[in-house]
């Protein structure tokens, strides 16, 4: 369990007043419970989920009687920290409160490459030297005229034929899959087209029938009408 701030992060070692009996680490959004003891909230939170007494004295304790130590966590906000980049070189030192602020400046804190595709982490100081000579950088046009834009890493197995034949290959491939499909296309419509004529044909012939014997039926009635009178 480690809720509160680690000794080695301060510049010169803090006051045991401003520890955490539980954690043994420096007091981190500290809190007091009603006997008097104070705490980090999440170490005391931690302990009270399994226990619900104080860890130094055990008498019983509410939550909600809990109140934070707004005056002593600004103590602790003011206390000189080394940075964290200390071991690289950084001699900085600053008010526990500012660290994150320093931070964001610190020369010496690692920062990844702006440049898509590089997964490098220099330091910041050497962010722009790094810049110069990463593969990942500025792109160029392919120095052979076939208009490819290209990083330095990309230029080195950079081939103008093979890269060109490649997509002419590609190309045709895609050219002879759509004749394939036209083709195929042509043949449903030529067939369709087919069955379309014959249909028609076999219409035309069923009507000319038709007529033929509808133009017979008078004459059937007058030779009727002849016989009977």
């Amino acid at each position: 369990m480690s809720g509160g701030y680690d000794l080695n992060l301060f510049a010169s070692p803090p006051d045991c007043a401003l520890l955490c009996s539980v954690c043994h680490g420096v007091l981190k959004r500290p809190v007091k419970l009603p006997c008097g003891h104070i705490f980090c909230k999440k170490c005391i939170l931690t302990w009270l989920a399994r226990q619900k007494t104080c860890p130094c004295c055990r008498k019983e304790v509410k939550r909600k009687l809990m109140v934070q130590v707004h005056k002593l966590r600004k103590t602790i906000g003011r206390l000189p920290v080394k940075c964290k980049n200390s071991q690289a070189g950084c001699c900085v030192t600053c008010p526990l409160s500012q660290r994150r602020i320093h931070l964001d400046s610190c020369p010496f804190e690692l920062t990844p490459c702006p440049n898509a595709g590089c997964m490098a982490r220099v330091q910041r100081a050497a962010l722009v030297e790094h810049g110069r000579s990463c593969g990942h950088g500025r792109q160029q046009r392919c120095p052979l005229g076939c208009g490819a834009t290209l990083t330095a890493v990309e230029r080195e197995s950079h081939n103008c034929y093979r890269e060109l034949r490649e997509a002419w290959g590609r190309r045709r491939a895609q050219g002879r899959a759509l004749v394939s499909r036209l083709r195929h296309r042509m043949r449903r419509i030529h067939r369709a087209t087919s069955l379309i004529r014959r249909q028609l044909t076999r219409l035309e012939a069923f009507l000319e029938e038709e007529e033929e014997e509808g133009a017979d039926i008078p004459n059937i009635n007058t030779e009727v009408a002849r016989v009977a009178m």
